[in-house]
């Protein structure tokens, strides 16, 4: 009887299966998610501070984030991970990854190789372009008593 293959290989990931061992649960624990499982994830540049991007993390590609260097994120539109550069080479190296004090949201500091946008820009704030908004003033600060101004 002739041996019938699992047929053609399907092409391999860009981004690796999981693998090792789930998120530590400590930071697990911290994490406020949407009702997809995501946490909003603020991509800044680690030397100039410059936001790049927004993306969404579940915990998944958060522990890959934490543990190759590189940043992962999940796709909802495509419903799967994305590690940024692999097919653009635009890369980006983690340097610091922070959770903010309610849980929702991470900032990852990373060094950018390349354009942030999947449009070329250097930013995706450069892409979408400023809003119309009123520029708001603060009031006038009261001088400290040391300075030897009155506080109001």
């Amino acid at each position: 009887m002739p041996e019938n293959g699992p047929g053609p290989r399907p092409a391999e990931p860009a981004v690796e299966p999981a693998v090792g061992p789930a998120l530590d649960p400590a930071v697990a624990g911290r994490l406020r998610r949407d009702e997809h499982g995501l946490v909003a994830a603020v991509v800044q540049q680690h030397d100039s501070h410059e936001v790049l991007m927004v993306g969404w993390m579940d915990d998944e590609a958060l522990r890959r984030t934490l543990t190759t260097g590189r940043v992962t994120f999940w796709s909802r539109s495509r419903q799967e991970y994305w590690r940024k550069g692999d097919t653009s080479g635009h890369a980006q190296y983690v340097k610091a990854v922070s959770l903010d004090c309610d849980g929702d949201a991470l900032l990852v500091q990373v060094d950018q190789v390349g354009a942030a946008c999947h449009t070329g820009t250097h930013t995706c704030f450069e892409a979408g372009g400023p809003l119309p908004a009123l520029m708001g003033h603060r009031p006038e600060t009261a001088q400290s008593p040391t300075s030897g101004g009155a506080t109001r």
